[in-house]
């Protein structure tokens, strides 16, 4: 496995977030020895959606009013339907999210978080996988959709759903390891 070492990531994410999402990314990058934030629009606690309800609550560690691209070597964006649906509402977390295209770094984005990338608008041309109700939206968003449990393109890694969070979390952790990626662009 690759190391982290030295390595910061940010998590951005809201109440709503699917926990697996969160915390099994979250895992693997600490276990590789990357520094994780968990990032979000307000300090506290957010509360995640497990099993169709709502589940554990987790702690933000800074703000988006805090942090800047400059903080962190990558970005991972966890799924469920409501966090990126309210994230994409906020301009701070959208511009958040483009800068890390803009500064050529690694993002991970599963399930429904790709939304957040449509609303960024750093999809074009970009190969990329999502939850399948949503495909249509990366579609027209000039995105290449494929029905695949992960998808990499130039550091920006996708998946469908907690079934591919193995398969995401390893390439994830790969892309990191790498870097900027020259082509990883807004």
């Amino acid at each position: 496995m690759e190391n982290l070492n030295k390595k910061t990531v940010a998590i951005l994410a809201t109440n709503g977030f699917e926990e697996s999402e969160l915390r099994e990314p979250m895992k693997a990058l600490k276990e590789a020895g990357a520094e994780v934030h968990i990032i979000s629009e307000e300090s506290g606690k957010i509360k995640s959606w497990a099993d169709g309800n709502w589940g554990k609550e987790y702690d933000v560690d800074k703000t988006l009013d805090q942090v800047s691209q400059f903080d962190y070597n990558a970005l991972v964006l966890p799924g469920g339907v409501i966090n990126p649906d309210k994230l994409r509402r906020n301009e701070k977390a959208v511009s958040f999210t483009r800068s890390f295209f803009e500064n050529h770094k690694p993002v991970g984005a599963i399930c429904h978080a790709p939304w957040l990338l449509v609303e960024a608008d750093v999809l074009k041309d970009r190969n990329v996988t999502s939850f399948s109700s949503i495909r249509k939206d990366i579609e027209n968003a000039g995105a290449n959709w494929f029905d695949k449990e992960v998808v990499c393109d130039q550091g920006l890694v996708t998946s469908r759903n907690p079934n591919d969070l193995p398969a995401f979390c390893s390439k994830l952790v790969e892309e990191i390891y790498e870097g900027k990626h020259k082509m990883q662009t807004a």
